[in-house]
């Protein structure tokens, strides 16, 4: 492929583009003497008149004015292209591992907060899929729910639950002011019945068999509490929102699972970028004081 040369071109493309020599100059900082000689040498290299020089100025000929559409449709693509390379260089990407209840009820009035402090760093949420770590994930952070503290990463949230419900079903089927009250509730289940017998156990109470439903991922539970369904067993950090809000209350403050912990794992090796992130992350969960 042989093109002109490009300076040749710019030069030509700005004064075709701007009706004259004295324009281009100003605008790609250069004397008009110098742009002249750039369209003469162009001129040239084709073997044809680009412009009619007149004792007013320079009129463009039929071959100047379809060489400089050319010229600037292609330059104009070049910029884009290259506009878009400099955006993709910019924008730093960071990929975190987590569950769908934290991107759900966690996460989002967070990251709003960071893209506006950060927008050069691009978060990128992946499903764990059960991964212990972020290198299995395939990501820079992960973070885990787990039971006890086996030392890795930093403990970020209380997994704890208790019982909550919407004021609507508090309305309906209250009140409920000690816990013996919710063995006529409807009860919800996440996963598995076994919650709910191990929260009654730790009141106290010796609870029958429930044949409440039973959902199988907890955005389903809470999406079912906040429909005024029943009363579930909740993490109160995921749901400190919808409680501040209104939109749920907490019943009891004996939590369930007090063992369990979201914690957030980084990578071996992090990027400036992924640091950034994980800092944030940390001052997010202190700021909130989510930990209980």
């Amino acid at each position: 492929m042989k093109l002109p040369p490009l300076a040749h071109l710019r030069a030509f493309e700005a004064a075709a583009r701007r009706q004259g020599f004295l324009q281009a100059a100003e605008e790609l900082g250069m004397s008009a003497a110098a742009v002249s000689q750039h369209v003469r040498a162009l001129e040239n290299w084709l073997g044809l008149p680009l412009f009619e020089r007149r004792p007013r100025g320079v009129v463009l000929t039929a071959a100047g004015r379809e060489f400089g559409a050319a010229c600037s449709h292609g330059l104009g693509e070049i910029a884009l292209a290259a506009e878009g390379l400099r955006r993709t260089q910019r924008q730093k990407k960071v990929s975190l591992a987590c569950q769908a209840s934290l991107v759900t009820h966690w996460l989002p009035s967070r990251l709003p907060r960071f893209r506006a402090a950060h927008p050069e760093i691009q978060v990128s949420v992946v499903y764990p899929l059960g991964a212990r770590t972020p290198e299995e994930a395939g990501a820079d952070l992960l973070i885990r729910h787990v039971a006890g503290a086996d030392g890795a990463g930093d403990r970020i949230l209380s997994a704890a639950v208790r019982p909550t419900c919407s004021p609507a079903y508090l309305e309906r089927h209250g009140p409920i002011e000690k816990p013996e009250d919710l063995l006529r509730a409807d009860l919800l289940h996440d996963e598995t019945e076994a919650a709910w017998r191990d929260w009654f156990s730790l009141s106290g109470i010796k609870a029958g068999k429930d044949n409440g439903p039973i959902f199988e991922d907890f955005n389903l539970l809470v999406g079912s509490v906040k429909a005024g369904l029943g009363v579930g067993l909740c993490p109160t950090a995921l749901v400190q929102e919808d409680v501040r809000r209104g939109n749920l209350c907490v019943l009891f403050d004996t939590p369930g699972d007090a063992d369990r912990s979201y914690w957030l794992i980084a990578a071996g090796r992090l990027s400036d970028e992924a640091a950034i992130l994980r800092r944030w992350l940390l001052s997010e969960a202190d700021a909130a004081a989510t930990i209980l």
